[in-house]
């Protein structure tokens, strides 16, 4: 077990949220597995967060880390400091000129309905989103033929320096699922500009939106969401069921029988396990189909290898 000692400078930074040391990030994400953080630290507000920037180690690793629901942290857990988003980063605001103002660690739902209460219905989409405007930015996350990049105006960001900068979407490469910009930057906060009606986007209301989510996919039960991104042209779930890997079981974790492109912690799993089964679906649609599955779910921290006997869920 790690002791507070191992990261004396922490404690001469004054800060005001929340510092953990050995944090189980099994606590902290939706999938409900994983290692230990050696440290981990919950700004209180934006000031705190930039006191932790500029008094760390230039070398010290810094994860990022929302509402944890596209994140397998593995079973040896990460090193450095983990910075949790949420809830000190969770500013949200509807501004005169009637943009949202969101900042990282502001779950998508809550953007959703805050838009939906003045009209602005092209914000449903974000209801089927079950992370943070952070992760949602970082990834360039989307539901019911949306993407939060479309709705982007202006971000904020700040460096690992703890510096801010005002940036454009223009600076940014933004595509399916993925986004580059600046090296070395996190997205602190955006600026959103939605719509009562939108061409792409999906007006219905976040009550409905949500109860098409929830009858379509395992809502409820441990796991990251869609594991897979949607290759050009076709949906991972579709290849995934025609691969007949529904209920694919690996020690405790199996594909989920509701929607192929969930895989789901029944409670027992590890991190190791889940690596295993998602490399286990990419390797069989491969083989059957010809697709290289790539995933969504983002994997980090220090793996521990080890093996079980696959075998299906009857």
């Amino acid at each position: 077990m790690l002791s507070a000692r191992a990261k004396p400078w922490v404690h001469g930074l004054g800060l005001r949220g929340a510092v953990r040391f050995d944090e189980p990030m099994a606590r902290h994400c939706s999938w409900r597995v994983g290692g230990r953080a050696a440290c981990s630290v919950a700004p209180a507000d934006v000031a705190d967060l930039l006191c932790l920037l500029r008094g760390s180690p230039p070398t010290e690793p810094l994860t990022w880390i929302g509402l944890g629901s596209n994140t397998l942290v593995r079973d040896g857990g990460l090193p450095g400091v983990v910075v949790f988003t949420h809830p000190g980063l969770t500013k949200l605001a509807l501004e005169t000129d009637g943009a949202v103002t969101a900042e990282a660690g502001v779950p998508c739902a809550k953007v959703a309905k805050l838009a939906e209460t003045h009209g602005l219905l092209s914000a449903g989409f974000l209801s089927g989103i079950p992370g943070s405007i952070g992760g949602a930015l970082a990834m360039n996350a989307g539901a019911f033929g949306s993407a939060v990049w479309e709705f982007v105006e202006a971000l904020e960001t700040v460096s690992r320096e703890g510096a801010l900068h005002t940036r454009a979407p223009a600076e940014y490469r933004v595509a399916y699922r993925a986004v580059s910009g600046p090296a070395n930057e996190w997205f602190l906060r955006c600026r959103l500009r939605f719509s009562a009606t939108a061409e792409r986007a999906d007006t219905r209301s976040h009550k409905a939106l949500l109860d098409q989510r929830n009858a379509s996919q395992p809502i409820g039960a441990a796991s990251c969401g869609s594991v897979f991104k949607n290759p050009p042209g076709d949906f991972a779930g579709r290849l995934i069921e025609g691969a007949g890997l529904k209920g694919l079981r690996h020690g405790g974790c199996v594909v989920s029988d509701k929607h192929a492109n969930f895989i789901i912690n029944d409670g027992a799993a590890t991190a190791t396990e889940l690596e295993e089964l998602i490399g286990l679906v990419r390797e069989q649609v491969a083989q059957k189909f010809k697709v290289l599955l790539e995933p969504e779910v983002r994997i980090i921290g220090v793996p521990v290898r080890r093996s079980h006997a696959v075998a299906r869920d009857d």
